[in-house]
């Protein structure tokens, strides 16, 4: 069998044969698994696997890109006409050019990076996992105003080798696990529902079965079914001005939305208004915009733990970093590629350009990024909020323009604050601001010990889209002034 090193090579080899000026090439493997037990019954049962080659050439000034599945014994052949289809796409598209592409940085790197896995989970039997879903979605059972009781599991396994015309040989095997439960009711005339530990299919990490074994869905469930029959009964929360604790793992959403996609350097320059949107974080803001308070910290990290878009090194065969992208509230760092990088005359790209396949040419994505921890216990931040303050956890719908600016979110449960603790339950808290006033209202974030890593599985961006995965890690943290919609309109 041709090794796979071998593919990538070659087709970067014809690449350079065909006068490209730079090639990269991807060989890629992906598996994804999805089950879900809904109501007594497996309610969804997939697996996927993909295997091919994708290869991006530039040819004066300008990319061109082609992919396809691989087939045993066509293999090199496949990697030499994709190179010239790479090259031949490039000089048809030179002429409509308008400002030639470079590339920062000289990514000639060697190396391997393997998520660390404790319990590979396509070793895991499907009817273990069954039986641990099932297990989970049973507790939900025993009050008539329950409709839906869904217990969920999802997969994925990438394995890539890359090679480039600079140099680059990289092999990488990419493995995350996520699961959760969400459990709905219907009564006094509302419909509710209430996931854990988050919604839109639960949490996801980079690791193996052990991640979704401590979450411990199993002990959850009753309370998630409960709450969503309270929350069918519960007054709506009012609307006016007041302050707004958020909960982790709405919080993941806000950072995802206001802070992630806005500082993504190709939509500031235009080239996601089609699909995505554009951004108010221009680069005249670069370095003294005030995006926060002082205590908003936030740190993009493709090396932490755990993280959905922790790897070795990205698409463009960039090694993985850190850096900041609010500093004390200052704006201070874009996500970027190579030939964005250059754009605004930066050394070296940030490592952040990544495809969804082996069909797809890399984009700018969101990495992991994450709001610091502060210096707050949660019990002392309630004690130190006024009465008739609002706490909000786990999203239930939002909207946010295309510049990223303004935005809505209406969270699946809300609290009030009264006495120093969380009193009575509120229905879909729902909250309005713009970007730099919000952060800018932070005046607390609770510590290290109260911090969670969230994982995002389905962000899409790009036209054609491409759906990516990142984390997103936060600790409750409180904000002054918000806005609420009235809930009861």
């Amino acid at each position: 069998m041709i090794e796979r090193m071998q593919i990538a090579r070659a087709a970067v080899e014809a690449a350079t044969r065909s006068r490209a000026d730079y090639a990269d090439a991807r060989v890629n493997r992906l598996q994804t698994e999805e089950l879900s037990v809904r109501n007594g019954k497996v309610g969804e049962a997939g697996a996927s696997e993909g295997f091919g080659l994708g290869v991006r050439v530039r040819h004066d000034g300008c990319f061109g890109f082609a992919a396809a599945p691989l087939e045993r014994g066509a293999e090199l052949e496949t990697a030499a006409r994709l190179a010239e289809r790479a090259v031949e796409a490039a000089r048809r598209l030179a002429p409509a050019v308008t400002e030639p592409a470079r590339l920062a940085g000289s990514e000639g790197h060697v190396g391997e990076f393997a998520t660390p896995v404790e319990i590979d989970p396509f070793s895991v039997p499907l009817s273990e996992r069954v039986a641990v879903l099932r297990a989970a979605e049973a507790t939900m059972e025993g009050r008539e105003e329950t409709v839906v009781r869904q217990a969920a599991c999802s997969l994925r396994r990438e394995e890539q080798w890359q090679a480039s015309s600079e140099g680059a040989a990289i092999h990488q095997v990419l493995v995350r696990c996520g699961a959760g439960l969400s459990s709905t009711a219907a009564t006094q005339g509302q419909v509710e529902t209430r996931s854990f530990p988050a919604s839109f299919g639960g949490n996801y990490k980079s690791a193996g079965w052990e991640h979704v074994l401590s979450m411990d869905l199993a002990a959850h469930g009753a309370r998630v079914r409960d709450e969503a029959i309270e929350l069918c009964s519960a007054e709506p929360c009012p609307g006016g001005e007041r302050t707004l604790i958020l909960g982790g793992s709405q919080l993941m959403l806000q950072i995802h939305e206001s802070v992630g996609h806005p500082n993504e350097l190709d939509r500031v320059f235009g080239h996601e208004v089609d699909l995505a949107g554009s951004s108010f974080a221009t680069t005249d803001k670069l370095g003294s915009f005030r995006y926060g308070s002082e205590l908003v910290n936030l740190v993009a990290d493709s090396t932490v733990s755990g993280g959905l878009d922790t790897r070795g090194f990205d698409d463009e065969c960039v090694p993985s970093g850190r850096w900041g992208v609010v500093t004390d509230g200052v704006f201070t760092g874009y996500h970027t590629s190579r030939e964005w990088a250059a754009r605004i005359g930066e050394d070296r790209s940030r490592g952040t350009a990544r495809a969804e396949g082996w069909y797809d040419p890399p984009i700018i994505r969101i990495t992991n990024l994450s709001l610091m921890p502060g210096s707050w216990t949660f019990d002392d931040l309630l004690a130190d909020t006024e009465d008739g303050a609002i706490f909000a956890d786990t999203v239930k719908m939002w909207s946010i323009d295309q510049r990223r600016l303004n935005f809505q979110f209406t969270c699946e449960v809300g609290r009030e604050v009264r006495d120093g603790k969380l009193g009575r339950l509120l229905r879909s808290p729902t909250y309005q601001g713009t970007t730099p006033s919000f952060w800018a209202s932070c005046d607390a974030i609770c510590d290290e010990d109260h911090w969670e890593l969230w994982g995002v599985p389905n962000c899409g961006k790009g036209n054609p889209i491409q759906v990516a995965e990142m984390s997103h890690g936060a600790a409750p943290a409180r904000f002054r002034d918000v806005t609420f919609v009235d809930a009861g309109l």
